[in-house]
């Protein structure tokens, strides 16, 4: 009896350790803003929005609004994995200049918005919708148009957040991948794990989340948006191949659907985007008007 104790007890602490280390190397590091948009010579005002976590109605998304004056139209602009508001600063700029009202949030778990148990795709669109919900009500006059832009795991939350509304306007993709199991298994495989284990982590991951990843995919998500769509991804891109872009445009092949391939950009290479920015812009006026 005892030898079946000892063997349950090692067989429980291995589960134990993996679990914990699923966990810390799934973990989103959190990077909190060193600046602000003044150091982009912008007006801007500090916002904090309520979002909800089960029954906890107490947590709060940090954000910036760029106000411009008698403007109707707002772009709400959320950052990737890791990420925060700052770092889509540079891609903002040119919407605000082009006289769209901005606002920038931090997703939970991200820069300076509140923490939770961990941090995943659904709740970056949870988030999402709580920022729409929160526009809408104290910015009644500058919500009357609404668009969306993600980056990589908020490009795919801004999809699945507009699959599930009716009133926004238009929506851009930054860098998104096409399925969370084709990222993962790209991501773990890397490491050399043994295909039988890829498999119990991804079958753990949809647990904790509660969805499956074909709920909340991107290429299923984008095919039940009625507003148009620009799907944004660098040819360079090593983190999501420019195959994910072109896998979701197969999929779902509708005439609001587009891709804008960015040459020599990659995952990160907000700056490449930025300099497109007037694609986007176009892209933006031509829905929104």
């Amino acid at each position: 009896m005892s030898l079946i104790v000892t063997v349950f007890i090692i067989a429980l602490l291995i589960v134990v350790i993996f679990l914990l280390a699923l966990h810390l190397g799934f973990k989103a590091p959190r990077t909190r803003e060193t600046k602000t948009p003044k150091d982009f010579a912008i007006d801007y005002q500090e916002v904090s929005i309520p979002t909800i976590l089960g029954n906890d109605s107490s947590k709060k998304l940090f954000g910036w609004l760029l106000p411009v004056k008698d403007s109707h139209t707002t772009i709400i602009i959320l950052h990737g994995w890791g990420g925060n508001a700052e770092w889509m600063l540079p891609i903002a700029k040119p919407f605000y200049q082009a006289g769209m009202n901005v606002l920038l949030i931090d997703s939970r778990c991200h820069g300076n918005s509140d923490g939770a148990m961990f941090s995943s795709l659904p709740r970056f669109a949870e988030d999402m919708g709580s920022a729409i919900d929160w526009l809408k009500d104290k910015h009644p006059k500058r919500s009357q148009k609404l668009a969306l832009l993600g980056h990589s795991v908020g490009a795919g939350a801004v999809l699945l957040e507009a699959s599930r509304r009716k009133d926004i306007d238009a929506v851009i993709s930054v860098s998104a991948f096409a399925h969370p199991e084709w990222m993962m298994k790209r991501y773990l495989g890397s490491f050399h794990i043994p295909k039988f284990l890829i498999n119990l982590i991804l079958a753990y991951v949809q647990w904790l989340i509660g969805l499956r990843f074909a709920r909340f995919a991107p290429i299923s998500t984008v095919c039940k948006i009625n507003a148009p769509v620009l799907i944004v991804h660098g040819k360079a891109d090593t983190i999501v191949p420019i195959d994910d872009a072109h896998a979701i445009i197969k999929h779902c092949p509708e005439p609001h659907i587009t891709l804008f391939e960015v040459d020599e950009a990659g995952h990160e290479s907000v700056d490449k985007f930025e300099e497109h920015s007037d694609k986007l812009i176009d892209f933006l006026e031509k829905s929104i008007c």
